[in-house]
């Protein structure tokens, strides 16, 4: 039964969701042509029944009613067009209208919302996830949910909150299901990441997860072995970002005994940002 159901999500995946006959077809089986059926020949001083015109099959109405966009097949072609589009975007508003209207990534349609941004775009630190939940994918907004709530927590532990920090996520649109996103769909969303944090300019970068640090830091490392220590973020113009790569909330809601590693990332964090500030 599993095998079926999986059989089915790959179906419905792939578009094939519609039934093109109400009985199976049998391609296999050998087609037999139809017998010819003599007709007897018409008495004499008959006349046979003039032919009737055959009927003609009305034409379509013309409706208002929008077309369904089919859901983007994501391929080389769309990370292109995404690269190309992202380094158009001249302002972090520019890019989110880009980001609405953009249809390369299926993960569009199947989201409810975009979920872009939230906080202060010009704040020192930036945080940025891999992608939206369920509770994000309702308000459109990244990091609503139960792991918002603890990330809320972890700032105004040293000293922060969301009006003094900037969020996103690499992915804005929420996975089907919270599945784990394809490398592609991270290839095609990488490009308006990589501008929204080179229009927003913070002074630090942190990644939270493995995800989010290997598609920014062009790293395959794990997240144990990569947290804690200060990483480079360079953007598309050259300019070189210090990041923190640490643990994502969701991972210390599972792992609650990692949160003192958390803590110790964002103690780092807490010093490198007065640094900064102290810096002339």
């Amino acid at each position: 039964m599993s095998d079926l159901r999986e059989l089915l999500f790959f179906y419905a995946d792939s578009g094939a969701d519609e039934a093109l006959g109400e009985e199976p077809v049998n391609r296999l089986a050998s087609k037999k042509p139809p017998a010819r059926v003599r007709q007897a020949a018409p008495a004499d001083g008959e006349r046979e029944a003039p032919a009737q015109a055959r009927p003609t099959t009305p034409a379509r109405a013309v409706t208002d009613e929008p077309v369904p966009t089919p859901a983007a097949i994501p391929d080389e072609r769309q990370t292109e067009r995404a690269r190309e589009l992202a380094r158009t975007a001249g302002s972090l508003e520019e890019l989110r209208a880009l980001l609405a209207d953009f249809d390369g990534c299926n993960l569009k349609f199947t989201a409810k919302n975009l979920a872009f941004s939230d906080g202060d775009p010009t704040a020192d630190v930036m945080f940025v996830g891999e992608a939206p939940g369920r509770d994000e994918d309702l308000q459109g907004l990244p990091f609503v949910g139960r792991s918002g709530k603890l990330l809320d927590r972890m700032l105004a532990a040293i000293g922060l909150d969301r009006g003094k920090a900037y969020i996103a996520n690499v992915i804005p649109w929420r996975p089907p299901g919270n599945r784990t996103p394809t490398p592609l769909e991270t290839e095609i969303c990488r490009p308006f990441i990589e501008r929204q944090i080179e229009l927003a300019a913070p002074k630090v970068l942190v990644t939270l997860g493995g995800p989010s640090a290997k598609a920014l830091l062009r790293t395959q490392e794990g997240i144990l072995r990569m947290r804690g220590s200060w990483r480079t973020h360079t953007t598309a113009s050259g300019i070189e970002i210090p990041a923190m790569p640490t643990l994502h909330p969701a991972y210390l809601l599972r792992n609650p005994a990692h949160k003192r590693l958390a803590w110790r990332d964002f103690l780092a964090l807490k010093l490198k940002l007065q640094e900064l500030r102290d810096s002339p």
